[in-house]
């Protein structure tokens, strides 16, 4: 769960550097203290350096910025992350399949039609 955390935060300030930490505490779910320790930590390793959000009216904004050695990070995260979500996936998928031979072929096949158009939607 950790290096989930890990994960979504670095891809967050690769696209979002000025968001602050209330922000990113609420787009990953944790609290503001847990996304200060985390970015403390990746400042220390080098992951991410703090710069002056130039834009806000508030100068003590900062903003968090992946170093190279940070993109590198991220992108090693990704793989591990990718690995194991596509390992999950294959265990849903089976689990699904059996699960679905306890229903009529009529019934699985109206819920798999509703969830595509949901997910469509």
């Amino acid at each position: 769960m950790r290096e989930d955390v890990h994960f979504r935060l670095l891809r967050l300030l690769e696209t979002n550097p000025e968001l602050s930490q209330r922000d990113l505490a609420k787009a990953l779910g944790v609290s503001t203290g847990g996304v200060h320790y985390v970015l403390s930590a990746f400042v220390k390793k080098g992951l991410v350096k703090l710069g002056n959000f130039r834009a806000a009216p508030d100068k003590r904004r900062y903003s968090y910025v992946l170093t190279p050695k940070g993109i590198a990070a991220k992108t090693d995260l990704t793989k591990r992350f990718l690995s194991r979500k596509l390992s999950e996936y294959e265990i849903l998928k089976t689990e699904i399949e059996d699960i679905g031979q306890d229903l009529p072929e009529s019934e699985l096949a109206a819920m798999k039609a509703k969830y595509r158009s949901a997910r469509s939607s």
